[in-house]
């Protein structure tokens, strides 16, 4: 990944999505906000006892950096619901856990602390969507729903897509020590170890299902719960923010 930096902020970008002019993204790493103690600094979620104030600040700061208009963001409820957005959407949509557009100026977030941002972009349409995947999504299948939703919405094809995973729980750190009654039993190939699982591979190969092609997905690799310089992990720390990735179509 690229790391990019405007003092204070910090963020990553996606190799496979950096020869688009047509695109604009980011992952937010947690400093340089106005966030306080737990929250410190650059966090994203007002669900989680941040001031509503700071939350509001850190995002128009992202809206100065990324240079758009417009932020829309998704009250993640660990569900499947995909919704379109464009630039009259307010806010946050509740209830939702992936969003999509085929809109310039529209930025999409999705607010993750160990869970995963996935990125899709289809360069053909011009069309974009940013869905938030914990293993509940994974086992829900959000990700085969993303892809339908883009196909049914935009008239994309699965092959043209192109998907980012943001740092998010890596191998080492994803512990599930029920993962008998959390997971189907197809996935448990992708166990480690005695009870870990590698949920990056998990979701590529959810992509791969879905027919992407295996050179249009990168995996960022990055773990939240061991990097708490770059990344608020709610497995590590429990009380904390929400690290934030923005993907947009350039107006």
């Amino acid at each position: 990944m690229i790391r990019k930096k405007e003092d204070p902020i910090e963020w990553l970008q996606f190799e496979l999505l950096g020869n688009f002019p047509e695109l604009i993204h980011g992952v937010f790493l947690r400093r340089g906000g106005l966030s306080q103690e737990a929250f410190s600094s650059l966090n994203f979620s007002r669900s989680v006892g941040d001031e509503g104030a700071h939350v509001s600040a850190n995002i128009e700061i992202v809206k100065s950096v990324l240079k758009i208009p417009t932020i829309v963001s998704s009250k993640n409820i660990h569900g499947t619901q995909i919704d379109f957005v464009n630039s009259t959407s307010l806010g946050e949509i509740a209830g939702s856990d992936g969003l999509m557009t085929d809109e310039k100026g529209v930025g999409l977030m999705v607010k993750h602390a160990d869970c995963q941002a996935i990125i899709l972009f289809d360069p053909v349409r011009l069309a974009i969507a940013n869905i938030h995947v914990g293993w509940r999504g994974n086992v829900q299948e959000i990700i085969q729903k993303a892809v339908e939703s883009m196909v049914g919405r935009f008239n994309s094809r699965a092959e043209n897509l192109l998907a980012c995973i943001s740092p998010s729980l890596g191998p080492t750190a994803a512990e599930f020590k029920n993962y008998k009654e959390e997971f189907p039993e197809k996935f448990w190939p992708f166990r480690i170890g005695e009870n870990s699982f590698n949920l990056w591979e998990l979701s590529k190969q959810q992509l791969l299902n879905a027919g992407l092609l295996p050179h249009h997905i990168e995996i960022a690799a990055l773990c939240t719960y061991s990097n708490p310089q770059d990344y608020f992990s709610y497995r590590r720390d429990k009380i904390c923010g929400r690290n934030g990735t923005v993907v947009c179509l350039s107006v």
